[in-house]
């Protein structure tokens, strides 16, 4: 019988992802076939076939991992008894940060999103969609309440945010000038200062 941890104690599906996201990182996903994922996670075709189905359930988890950690910070953040412009600020920088953590995961995400199928493209948009609806929610918020400017439409703040958010794998470095929290703190001032009254 397969053990279902390595030496470490790792369970067997998160070795096999950070195998594959270091891989489809390195090589692209559409380089990187099954073989070379478990021989470098040390499992079998089949370990990797019992928990994730295929190569393509690996590319849709390395994103959705990412996204659900993010959508439970936003949901802490948004439901937090704090005023809006400080949820908010959380928020914004949260995701910023989240995302240069898991800068890999990003960055195979927007450059491999065309392997999925149009079903499991659909699940992730999805998925995508509620959490930027969640940080619209804040943003209307406090346009609604006269804490934030409503002369441009919520939908394109957003747009503007998360445009930038999408850009971090192209340029962040980790040993650049910035920190990541540095990074989240000038994004978040600059999202909060385009939404002051």
């Amino acid at each position: 019988m397969a053990r279902t941890t390595d030496g470490n104690g790792t369970p067997v599906p998160q070795r096999l992802l950070a195998t594959a996201t270091r891989l489809f990182a390195e090589q692209g996903y559409d380089r990187t076939s099954v073989q070379e994922i478990v021989e470098a996670a040390g499992v079998t075709k089949g370990a990797l076939y019992h928990y994730f189905g295929s190569k393509e359930d690996l590319l849709q988890e390395v994103y959705s991992r990412v996204l659900r950690l993010q959508q439970e910070r936003l949901d802490a953040f948004a439901g937090a008894d704090a005023p809006v412009e400080r949820r908010l600020r959380s928020a914004a920088a949260d995701v910023v940060v989240t995302t240069i953590e898991n800068l890999d995961d990003a960055s195979i995400f927007f450059r491999s999103m065309h392997h999925l199928s149009p079903e499991k493209n659909k699940q992730v948009r999805a998925e995508r969609r509620r959490y930027h609806e969640r940080f619209r929610a804040l943003i209307e918020e406090g346009q609604q309440s006269g804490v934030f400017s409503a002369a441009t439409p919520a939908d394109l703040v957003v747009d503007y945010h998360f445009g930038s958010v999408h850009h971090l794998s192209t340029w962040y470095r980790p040993d650049g000038p910035l920190s990541p929290q540095q990074v989240a703190d000038h994004l978040a001032d600059l999202l909060l200062r385009a939404l002051r009254p």
